[in-house]
């Protein structure tokens, strides 16, 4: 009997060493675990297929609606890739928008969409406006200011009047729009 009590009176300092040095091993991994910062992502963190979310005006009403076929989201800046998205205005009812393009980015808190490739925005006709089409290969929409600019070459049409420049500001909510340089234009007066 012995021989048992003094074997097991070694044992279990050695027992209670072993994890003590087990939980200071812990406790100074997680510390340096927390002081070390983490590696940075390059690569998207998720992405989401046939995808469609609302965008809300500072006073909380819809203002755009925006789908595409893939979105994905980049970690380094909080941003977000777009394949094939489509943005429809859907604040003024009596002339909605709808913005097309091959691929877009969108910036952390939504208030800058980039459209490449192919860009192409349509407003048809009412009772009160013409219906527009405009094309270009850029185009940046401010929601939050319901304005959209390109420094690229751009193409407008309406059903008697066509314009070519470089460089365009449109402002749908005052309605003003300008094209920077270079502009031609053709314009059919109306058959009386």
């Amino acid at each position: 009997m012995r021989p048992r009590l003094r074997f097991f009176m070694t044992l279990a300092p050695l027992v209670v060493l072993a994890l003590a040095s087990f939980w200071l091993y812990e406790v100074m991994r997680r510390a340096t675990d927390a002081a070390e910062p983490s590696p940075e992502r390059s690569e998207p963190d998720f992405y989401v297929e046939k995808f469609s979310y609302v965008k809300l005006s500072k006073t909380g009403t819809a203002q755009y609606h925006f789908s595409g076929e893939r979105l994905t989201h980049n970690p380094q800046d909080d941003s977000y890739d777009i394949v094939n998205p489509v943005v429809n205005n859907i604040s003024n009812a009596e002339a909605p928008m709808t913005i097309r393009a091959k691929r877009a980015r969108v910036n952390s808190d939504n208030s800058q969409v980039h459209l490449y490739d192919n860009v192409r925005m349509d407003r048809p006709g009412s009772a009160t406006v013409e219906p527009v089409r405009i094309r270009t290969e850029y185009m940046l929409v401010l929601p939050d200011d319901d304005v959209m600019k390109t420094d690229k070459a751009v193409e407008i049409t309406t059903d008697r009047a066509k314009l070519t420049g470089v460089g365009m500001v449109a402002n749908n909510a005052t309605g003003e729009f300008n094209l920077t340089s270079n502009v031609h234009g053709t314009y059919q007066a109306p058959v009386r």
